[in-house]
């Protein structure tokens, strides 16, 4: 937000007071323990959520009447219900909904989102994602709220999330699903390891690979499209580095598209800063975001749909209601 300089951070709230001071003092901005006492008073245009998952849509829906744009960070909720609520209390308040999914401004995923909207694959074959990652027990013992079904969910919901939405959004809408999860390495709740086979509706499938008991550290982050023309992965820790690019019929980017290489210090990338000047060029403009509710709705819709056929040993398909999932209920 400090690069931007549309920006001005006004107030931050927190309902631990020594992390609301810790983050307020240095920047000479007031802290609050009550959000809608935050908001009522500061009268912020933009209210951005970097809370738990589970408390996302409470607190969307409690301050969607005083602000004019709702920033959540993923997953917008852990319930399809709840995340039906959280768009449905933006509009009646007209108030704009933003769903953080920061990696979609990766350099390295935007070439390939333009290969895909030029139609250079063709017909699509197998979209693949790989999220080998490293979180021992310190990481989940953080905060009681970790690895809990009710508040966060595993490794589908929490770190795997953004790369099963880059998947739908490269591959497009998808039929069904078959999964397994497993809890191998940690003591928690949820799961720590998962994989999945998905149907497109264009008739490809897909791969979902997910674990946060990688050991020592992090290995990758990653996502492959194939189709009948060319093949791109995109690897790195996370999705931030063009591995692959072949296609059939050359173009005169693909010089640059291989170079499209950012190495981000963590997992979180270089995305937020992008996120947010689109966001503006958004409101600026009154354009639709291609991160709205509604479309941070469909990876959410796809992991409860993972939870059901883990849970019940079927394959399911979208859309549906979900009868066996834990997510968001405990």
């Amino acid at each position: 937000m400090a690069q931007l300089p549309e920006l001005r951070l006004v107030a931050v709230c927190d309902v631990i007071e020594d992390r609301a001071r810790e983050t307020a003092e240095p920047l000479g901005i007031p802290y609050y323990l009550d959000a809608v006492e935050m908001v009522k008073k500061e009268k912020p245009d933009i209210v951005s959520i970097l809370t738990d998952s589970g408390s996302h849509p409470r607190i969307g829906s409690q301050l969607a009447p005083y602000v004019s744009v709702v920033v959540v960070e993923k997953p917008m909720a852990l319930t399809l219900e709840d995340a039906d609520n959280l768009i449905e209390a933006c509009e009646t308040h007209g108030t704009r909904l933003f769903v953080v999914k920061q990696n979609r401004f990766n350099p390295a995923i935007q070439q390939l989102r333009g290969a895909v909207d030029q139609g250079r694959f063709g017909k699509m074959v197998l979209g693949t994602v790989r999220i080998r990652w490293s979180r021992g027990q310190d990481y989940y013992d953080q905060a009681p709220w970790r690895g809990t079904w009710k508040l966060d969910g595993g490794v589908f919901t929490n770190q795997a999330s953004h790369h099963i939405d880059l998947l739908q959004w490269l591959m497009g809408p998808v039929e069904s699903v078959k999964s397994y999860i497993s809890t191998r390495l940690v003591n928690i709740e949820a799961e720590d390891t998962g994989v999945a086979v998905l149907k497109f509706k264009s008739g490809a499938l897909g791969v979902v690979e997910a674990t946060t008991a990688t050991r020592p550290k992090d290995l990758e982050g990653s996502i492959s499209v194939l189709g009948e023309k060319g093949s791109v992965v995109v690897g790195g820790f996370s999705v931030n580095r063009m591995v692959t690019w072949n296609f059939t019929e050359p173009a005169p980017e693909d010089e640059d598209a291989i170079r499209a290489i950012t190495d981000p210090p963590n997992v979180y990338g270089f995305g937020h800063q992008p996120f947010y000047e689109d966001m503006l060029a958004c409101l600026d403009s009154g354009r639709r975001s291609m991160l709205d509710g509604l479309e941070g709705r469909k990876s959410l819709e796809i992991i409860n749909a993972l939870y059901e056929s883990a849970f019940t040993g079927r394959e399911v398909h979208l859309h549906y209601v979900p009868q066996s999932v834990p997510l968001g209920r405990g």
